[in-house]
């Protein structure tokens, strides 16, 4: 290899390629495993995610080349997913911010980095650790501590039962999508998870729950503070706050929807009160609603809206006021496409679509699959028995249902090159 010595946070998320330069996937992670007393750790691989959102191992034996902006290893890599064993260690998932005791009697810092250092024989050891020191307080506030880079042998990370910090993870993560980010806490023990959940701002911690596994978001949102909690299901969508509340006892149930702001209770509440595996159960109580006086520019800048997913926001649904949910009555829908075929101030209401039937609340989900897949819809209105608008299903919600619990966890493990 070309570079004797490589620092890991540097690596996260560099593009890794086969020797014919085809890009293969990008690096999520090393994995180093602890030997006897006294011995620094041994890397011996990397986690790298593949086309599929997919995170793969590959052995320190097929990295060729560690640097310079890119991973190069000999092409071939097995696709079963990526599973810890038991004494390996995640260099980003688990020892960043663990607390080392500094062994010139300073006191205990926080880990930040990890270098690796190539030997002789082709092992690839852990060599220096990049820590900061505990902040302190000055006349003038708080102060951050100092960097330090010390040898393996200068320094002792905490044991794994110790508490751990995640400000380090949570910040080399930063740009992975929410799902990516379900994917990489899935993958960790119970204790970092929630370390990891914990360090993570609301709005983000709410879109990685909405992602996770029915078991994984139990476990977080019991581990956090009740007020907390509340407040993370504020933000989430009515729809997913619902379904992990279902899965809470009805104490816990009734505690958090008390401290949830009122409005965002009601839309959770009135979720819940729909059977299992009905429109009304899997919809998003909050779709796109305006009436037929707005005009296509109101529309456009409408849909526009960050708070919007791409399947929400390819249909303008049109209701007589009040136009929260449940509205007046139901008068038709606008198709985003529509919307591009005519002038900024055409009124909604002079280019409606009549022949889309809303579905009922009460409709079973199978008969709403049909209906979206008939008419090649992303979004469909759901409206009550009055036929005023009381939500939308998307295809994002039924593919939620119709994929088996475990999906991402399936594998089809095969090699390629």
């Amino acid at each position: 290899m070309n570079v004797p010595k490589i620092f890991v946070a540097r690596l996260l998320g560099l593009d890794v390629f086969d020797p014919l330069g085809d890009r293969l996937g990008r690096m999520r992670d090393a994995v180093v495993m602890e030997r006897g007393p006294g011995q620094p750790p041994v890397a011996v691989g990397i986690v790298i995610e593949v086309p599929g959102k997919k995170r793969v191992f590959v052995p320190m034996t097929r990295v060729t080349s560690m640097g310079a902006g890119q991973i190069i290893t000999t092409g071939l890599i097995n696709l079963r997913r990526f599973e810890r064993r038991g004494a390996e260690l995640m260099v980003a998932a688990d020892l960043f911010d663990r607390r080392v005791t500094l062994a010139d009697g300073t006191g205990q810092a926080v880990l930040e980095d990890l270098g690796l250092e190539q030997q002789r024989n082709g092992d690839w050891l852990v060599s220096d650790l990049y820590v900061r020191r505990h902040a302190g307080r000055s006349a003038f506030g708080r102060v951050r501590g100092e960097h330090l880079l010390v040898g393996w042998g200068e320094a002792r990370w905490a044991a794994r039962e110790e508490p751990q910090g995640a400000s380090s993870f949570v910040a080399a993560h930063e740009d992975l999508k929410a799902a990516d980010l379900a994917d990489v806490l899935h993958e960790m023990t119970t204790k970092r998870r929630v370390e990891v959940a914990t360090e993570l701002q609301d709005g983000r911690l709410a879109d990685v729950l909405q992602e996770l596994p029915d078991d994984d978001q139990v476990e977080i949102i019991s581990n956090l503070d009740i007020e907390r909690a509340a407040d993370v299901l504020e933000e989430m969508d009515p729809d997913d706050a619902a379904d992990l509340l279902h899965e809470l006892s009805d104490s816990q149930q009734e505690l958090l929807l008390e401290l949830m702001e009122p409005e965002d209770a009601d839309d959770v509440r009135r979720l819940m009160e729909y059977e299992e595996n009905t429109a009304g159960s899997v919809m998003t109580p909050v779709p796109v609603i305006m009436p037929p006086e707005a005009t296509v520019a109101e529309a456009l800048a409408n849909i526009r809206q960050q708070e919007f997913t791409p399947a929400m926001a390819s249909l303008v649904i049109v209701a007589r006021p009040p136009l929260e949910t449940p509205t007046g009555r139901y008068l038709g829908v606008v198709h985003f496409q529509r919307l591009l075929r005519y002038p900024p101030p055409e009124p909604l209401g002079n280019i409606l679509d009549k022949d889309l039937e809303p579905v009922s609340d009460l409709m079973p989900l199978p008969a709403v699959t049909r209906e979206l897949a008939t008419y090649n819809l992303t979004c469909i209105p759901v409206v009550n028995e009055h036929h005023r608008v009381v939500g939308a299903v998307t295809v994002d919600d039924v593919l939620d249902h119709l994929l088996p619990d475990d999906w991402r966890s399936m594998d089809d493990p095969e090699e390629v090159s």
